[in-house]
This record gives structure tokens, C-alpha cells and sequence, in this order.
């Protein structure tokens, strides 16, 4: 199998950029080599060339679908940030029951759950929060542009150790062992999790707005450009009084987002 040239490799980053916004720098091209080559070769395929064309042509869609799981990276674990956590349930939470005590509704967006630890773990805050305090809805949305990862968080088998950050009784009350290695999260924190496949590059698909959007540590892969017109998309989903929580290796634009600062990775859209 010959080996990804420069014109190979601008040809598959200026496509990723394109219909998924990740922007790769020159040295990702020996990522891009190893994370694609076996594919290659499953394929039978001498060239990179060829399967870029093989890519454009494939109608069914698998092909592309592959493509994406190889090439986005998908690191995450339980109680990632803290503090965000923390904010979450100390300030964003208190908020959403005293302005919809009436509706007794939360809209929350996962954006780039990854393999789902990031939205149970604000499943179980919201569960506990609202369980003594009337019939909230407190289904939530989590989304991620790799069917790999979705089908790992729909699955919602974790490896009991990595449980090791998370509070002893939630461990308990929230997870059962399947075996000597790995836990199931409950039904009860599974079935308030809506996933499913999603391109923040795309036009977003919702009839109504939410109180909270987390997307955290996504956008660093990002341009300056796409990251502030994918912020100014989540604004205009975001109810008034609500808030974005971004990683703290991000940042966004203080002006042009709507967003007001409130402090290091989180924001809120003014009321």
C-alpha cells in the first residue's frame, strides 16, 4: 500500500473541514495515515486516492460512516471539569425550578456525549435534584457525530473501574454489575437519555429551544470562524436565561456569540 502524500492528505482534510467543521493541522498527517490504513487494507485498496474516490461514490453511506468513527477522537470520562458539575447542580439546576416550577420541564443538550459518561453523569444530577420535588421532565438530549461511540453510550456498559470517580452511593443506586469488569447504568438514568447521530456542521433540527447546552472540548478541533458560527447556532437554541458550558481548554468570542460570560467555560444567554 503506497504511502498518503501531501495532495492525498490536503484532499481528505479540506473535506473534513468542509462537512464537519475539524480543522487538522500538517502534523495530524501520520494520524491520518495510521487511523485510515486498515481500512485500506480490508479493502483491498493500493492507494489513498482510491478510497477517498470509493469514499464520494459509496452510496450507502457505511463507508462514510467508518470514516468518521476512524478520523474524530473521542476521549472522555466520568466527572471530566468538575466543577462544571458542580455549577450545574449548585446554580443552573435552582435556577430551572424557580423559572419553570410551572412547567415542570428541562430541556438539556448533550452535544458530543461521546460514549455517554458526560450525560449520565448529568442525568443522575438532575435525577437527583428533582426526584422529591414533583414530576419534573427531565429527559435530555445527547448527540455525537460517531455511530461508534452512540452505540457504546446507548449500550451504557462501563468498565467498574472507571466508576472510581463517581460518589460511592451513586454506584450503588445507579449502576449494576454485570460481572467481575464491567457495570450497567440503570434503567432509570438510560431511559431519560434520548441519543442519537449529529452534526453540529448541519442545520440543527429542533422545534424548541433548551435551558442548558453542554459541549465541552469539542470546539478546540474547530477554526476561529466555525467555532463562532456554531456558538451563535447554540445561541439561537438556547431559551433566555440558559446556559452553554464549553470546555476549559475552549474559549469564545466575548462579542458577536450573545453569550455573556459568567465565568471560565460557561456562559449564559441574558434574559
Amino acid at each position: 500500500m503506497k504511502e498518503l502524500t501531501n495532495a492525498e492528505f490536503n484532499k481528505i482534510r479540506d473535506y473534513i473541514k468542509a462537512n464537519y467543521g475539524i480543522s487538522l493541522s500538517d502534523e495530524k498527517k501520520t494520524l491520518v495515515h495510521s487511523r485510515l490504513r486498515s481500512t485500506l487494507q480490508e479493502l483491498g485498496m493500493e492507494s489513498f486516492s482510491e478510497y477517498f474516490d470509493y469514499l464520494l461514490k459509496e452510496k450507502s453511506g457505511e463507508a462514510l460512516t467508518r470514516f468518521v468513527n476512524k478520523i474524530t477522537t473521542n476521549h472522555t470520562f466520568f466527572m471530566r471539569e468538575t466543577d462544571h458539575f458542580d455549577y450545574f447542580r449548585d446554580i443552573t439546576l435552582p435556577y430551572i425550578e424557580e423559572a419553570y416550577s410551572g412547567k415542570k420541564d428541562i430541556r438539556l443538550w448533550c452535544a458530543a456525549c461521546s460514549s455517554g459518561e458526560e450525560s449520565v453523569t448529568l442525568q443522575i444530577l438532575m435525577h437527583e435534584f428533582f426526584k422529591n420535588k414533583g414530576n419534573w421532565d427531565t429527559q435530555m438530549l445527547a448527540s455525537d457525530i460517531s455511530a461508534q461511540v452512540l452505540d457504546r453510550a446507548v449500550a451504557g456498559r462501563y468498565v467498574t473501574e472507571a466508576l472510581e470517580n463517581l460518589p460511592k452511593a451513586w454506584q450503588n443506586e445507579y449502576f449494576k454489575k454485570v460481572d467481575d469488569q464491567f457495570s450497567q447504568v440503570s434503567d432509570k438514568i438510560a431511559n431519560q437519555i434520548l441519543y442519537r447521530r449529529l452534526n453540529l456542521m448541519e442545520p440543527f433540527p429542533f422545534k424548541r429551544n433548551f435551558h442548558v447546552i453542554f459541549c465541552r472540548n469539542v470546539m478546540i478541533y474547530f477554526d476561529n470562524v466555525t467555532r463562532d458560527n456554531v456558538v451563535k447556532r447554540f445561541f439561537e437554541v438556547t431559551e433566555p436565561g440558559g446556559y452553554l458550558f464549553i470546555g476549559h481548554s475552549e474559549s469564545i468570542s466575548n462579542s458577536g456569540t450573545g453569550y455573556q460570560y459568567i465565568k471560565p467555560a460557561v456562559y449564559r444567554k441574558p434574559l
